[in-house]
């Protein structure tokens, strides 16, 4: 509201309340960057990464082709979903329902949006790497609860990384013996010829079957803090 005094040539704008509801416009363009940046945070933020290295793992361990890869990824991107969901409703709560009802400025939604992630990153991160990531910037090592998400992020990829190729190599080790069992018995035979890979293939596949592995797997990577 504009106010023209005559008495005094003075122009005072009045814009009302502070915060008020966001645009139609402001709400889809936010939409619209989020839905082109998600494949980026899914693979950053998310436990996507470790999940969909140890499941390529586990099919190259038994030898296989199958699964295909968009049923691993499928596979873990629904695990991703299913351990980040209290984490997104948090922040959904906090940061983004305040903003659409005009309750918190932009700033303040993303401040309060970003505490719930930061805390589920430093869960997931090891502590050596984020201090390694400080000291190559120069910086001092702080508490891991002040670490800016630009330092928590790469931090928290490389833990990723980490875990996902422990978890890998116990994976392989079963597999591997029974590759040795079954090489040495068609070497003790006389069976050069044939390939052991061949032959191992279904006592691997028979053994996974046994033991519920791809349960034992998804259960290990959702209950993992690393």
């Amino acid at each position: 509201m504009i106010h023209l005094l005559s008495a005094s040539p003075s122009v005072t704008i009045n814009f009302g309340k502070t915060l008020s509801k966001p645009s139609h416009s402001i709400v889809i363009f936010l939409a619209l960057a989020l839905i082109a940046v998600v494949p980026y945070l899914l693979v950053m933020v998310t436990g996507f990464t470790r999940m969909v290295i140890v499941l390529g793992l586990t099919r190259n361990a038994m030898g296989l082709t199958m699964p295909p890869n968009q049923v691993l990824t499928g596979v873990a991107l629904f695990l991703s979903l299913f351990v980040m969901a209290p984490t997104l409703t948090q922040m959904n709560n906090v940061g983004l329902q305040p903003y659409l009802h005009g309750k918190a400025s932009f700033s303040q939604a993303v401040d309060a949006a970003e505490k719930p992630l930061d805390s589920w990153l430093l869960v997931q991160t090891r502590t050596n790497d984020l201090a390694m990531l400080e000291s190559a910037r120069g910086e001092h090592p702080v508490k891991p609860t002040k670490a800016p998400l630009t330092t928590v992020i790469p931090a928290f990829l490389l833990s990723q990384l980490e875990s996902a190729f422990v978890i890998g190599f116990v994976i392989f080790v079963p597999f591997l013996i029974i590759d040795l069992l079954v090489s040495s018995t068609l070497m003790s035979m006389g069976m050069v010829m044939l390939p052991p890979t061949l032959i191992s293939m279904p006592f691997k596949i028979l053994l996974f079957v046994v033991v519920d592995g791809w349960s034992l797997i998804a259960h290990a990577l959702i209950v993992s803090p690393h």
